[in-house]
């Protein structure tokens, strides 16, 4: 699990996994055994617990998280691994393909590249006085570049204009690159999703309430912790849905033959106390809209 143990969101998603795996007849305890690790989205840690969890033997392995599934392939390339979180597949190497995944690993990824124009449309409904939007990215992650080249060809029909702010860095040269970007007046940002700005989410929601900065957010944890909206796939359902392949695998199938799937179950939290302190005035047609209203 790529969240540390007292995460709320890395919990709700091994009770969300082990819930549903009871379901399907499989029972901590009882008639399978599951061990735990947590990452953090670190990957020392990642590929120190990756290493541990494989030196137990175990039959397979439920990875959250991109890092996770490539230190768990680092050290083994035949071990089945059903994974969640994971931006691009593809691209990280982690499959030959959605349809026919080739290797020891399938799941749920998290990406649809459409999703960062949509993040951008609704960042200008949100704050219709923004000009300028800073997209924070990984360049190291393949669907960052994706996605930012989506909002690119969107933004100049909103009259925005957009810059990255790689975050393949610290925590203080992300603060730096936020600070200098607030410099100037009118600003927003979109915050796309990666392990760093996983790791960075308290900074970077709070350099944004610092410098009043609109922001949209991939995940509902950045607005459950003080960010603005967030949008994105419900990763929590994906693990509910995990269940679903391990059973399988388990039962016999491998992890070549079983598609990569598409996220089905996407939700909005709006954290209307940050809007307040924004001095921002939502519309009530995306307040309705909104899975969860923080008040």
């Amino acid at each position: 699990m790529n969240r540390a143990a007292d995460s709320a969101e890395g919990q709700a998603r091994v009770a969300a996994f082990t819930h549903s795996l009871h379901q399907l007849g499989w029972t901590d305890g009882r008639n399978v055994r599951i061990d735990i690790r947590w990452g953090e989205d670190k990957i020392d840690l990642e590929r120190k617990y990756a290493a541990e969890l494989i030196a137990l033997g175990p039959e397979i392995v439920f990875a959250s998280g991109t890092l996770s599934v490539i230190a768990l392939q680092g050290t083994s390339r035949t071990l089945p691994i059903v994974f969640v979180g994971v931006t691009d597949p593809v691209g990280a190497s982690l499959v030959d393909s959605l349809a026919r995944p080739g290797g020891n690993a399938t799941g749920f990824m998290i990406y649809e590249y459409s999703f960062g124009g949509k993040r951008l449309e609704l960042l200008k409904q949100i704050a219709p006085g923004v000009t300028r939007v800073a997209v924070l990215r990984d360049p190291s992650n393949p669907a960052g570049g994706a996605e930012f080249a989506a909002i690119q060809a969107l933004a100049q029909s909103l009259k925005l204009d957009v810059s990255p702010v790689d975050t393949r860095r610290d925590a203080g040269e992300i603060e730096r690159a936020i600070t200098t970007f607030a410099r100037t007046a009118n600003g927003g940002l979109i915050v796309t999703p990666n392990a760093s700005v996983s790791v960075h989410r308290d900074l970077i929601v709070a350099l944004a309430a610092r410098h009043r900065l609109p922001a949209v957010y991939p995940f509902r944890y950045h607005a459950d912790g003080g960010g603005l909206v967030s949008y994105g796939p419900d990763v929590v359902d994906q693990c509910r849905r995990a269940a679903g392949y391990v059973d399988r695998i388990l039962k016999g199938e491998k992890a070549a033959d079983l598609p990569v799937q598409a996220p089905t179950k996407y939700e909005m939290v709006i954290n209307l106390k940050t809007a307040k302190a924004l001095g921002l005035t939502l519309p009530e047609s995306l307040i309705a809209r909104a899975d969860e209203v923080i008040e």
